[in-house]
């Protein structure tokens, strides 16, 4: 049966489920979710065929088919160009490198920058910290071997929306080889810095995502929930976990002197993941490193995965910020 193809997130009655046990009073209701996308949900795809110069599907890293990204040049140059990588959203546990997100952000190629989008592992392969992990695997891929792809090493970008504001976040944070879960006792050739990161509606402290939604009043409550996209990542009920284990899947966590300058954007009616997700971010990084360091975005009528993201007015405000770094 063909999957259906949900690209309007403001007509869903609930955040993303998986696995477990579905939420309270969602039985007969089409599956886990509470109103949510459909088990057998999928991501609208881009269109690439436009693109000329393109590697699709490099294998970055061994553990996993699922372990690869694209790379896309512009028309014309021979490079080295600097490169503005797209991680995906999906709750951490759905979606596809080459999502309809690409159609925006391979507009970017006019520019003069390549443009790259990674596949990670999901929840339903690994838990976390393995999409962190790939996405820093990644990035120190494209350090060793960007120039076989005409890419510069030395100009890496980040952007990402909901799970992908997250892992673009962590990208953001630049935190050192070691130092982050997973990672204890390995060495590495290379690091996996990158020069700017953007955060779109990411979750951020997923311990308090249904606290914050009851505050506002327009968010789901349901990110407790045992097949939440949180708690299936994590691996079990967000509120039976340790705190300090939840605490490493939060950028916040890592904020240092180290991280990169970033770019926060989030609507004021996302009904998936609260707005104060993304204002407590921001707060934490003015606190920590400067105001400098970071710039915030708020769209006020947008709701999670809006429309109003992908428009020429807020492609050219994420540009101009990216643009100075990169």
């Amino acid at each position: 049966m063909e999957k259906k193809v949900i690209d309007d997130y403001s007509e869903l009655k609930g955040s993303l489920q998986f696995g477990g046990p579905a939420p309270e009073g969602s039985e007969g209701k089409g599956g886990p979710g509470a109103g949510g996308p459909p088990v057998d949900f999928k991501p609208p795809m881009a269109d690439i065929s436009w693109v000329k110069r393109k590697y699709l599907d490099i294998p970055y890293a061994s553990e996993s088919p699922n372990q690869t990204l694209d790379i896309y040049l512009p028309e014309e140059g021979e490079g080295p160009f600097p490169v503005l990588f797209h991680i995906h959203g999906g709750g951490f546990g759905l979606g596809d490198k080459r999502d309809d997100h690409m159609d925006t952000y391979l507009k970017l190629l006019k520019k003069g920058i390549a443009i790259g989008s990674i596949e990670y592992r999901l929840s339903g392969e690994a838990k976390f910290p393995a999409a962190v992990l790939d996405c820093r695997e990644a990035i120190r891929f494209i350090k060793e071997h960007g120039p076989e792809y005409q890419l510069d090493p030395a100009h890496i970008g980040a952007i990402g929306g909901s799970a992908g504001g997250n892992l673009s976040a962590m990208l953001g944070m630049n935190i050192p080889n070691g130092e982050f879960p997973g990672e204890e006792g390995k060495t590495f050739a290379r690091d996996c810095y990158v020069n700017v990161a953007v955060d779109q509606f990411g979750p951020i402290d997923f311990a308090v995502m249904d606290d914050m939604a009851r505050e506002n009043g327009i968010s789901f409550v349901d990110h407790d929930q045992p097949s939440s996209a949180e708690s299936s990542y994590m691996g079990g009920p967000l509120q039976s976990l340790d705190p300090s284990y939840l605490a490493q899947a939060n950028p916040i966590t890592y904020i240092s002197d180290k991280m990169a300058p970033m770019l926060v954007q989030h609507g004021c009616v996302d009904k998936l993941v609260p707005y104060r997700q993304s204002v407590i971010l921001v707060e934490a990084i003015r606190e920590k490193v400067g105001e400098d360091r970071v710039e915030f975005t708020t769209l006020p009528t947008a709701d999670h995965e809006d429309k109003q993201y992908g428009t020429e007015e807020n492609l050219n405000l994420v540009w101009d910020f990216v643009k100075r770094y990169l």
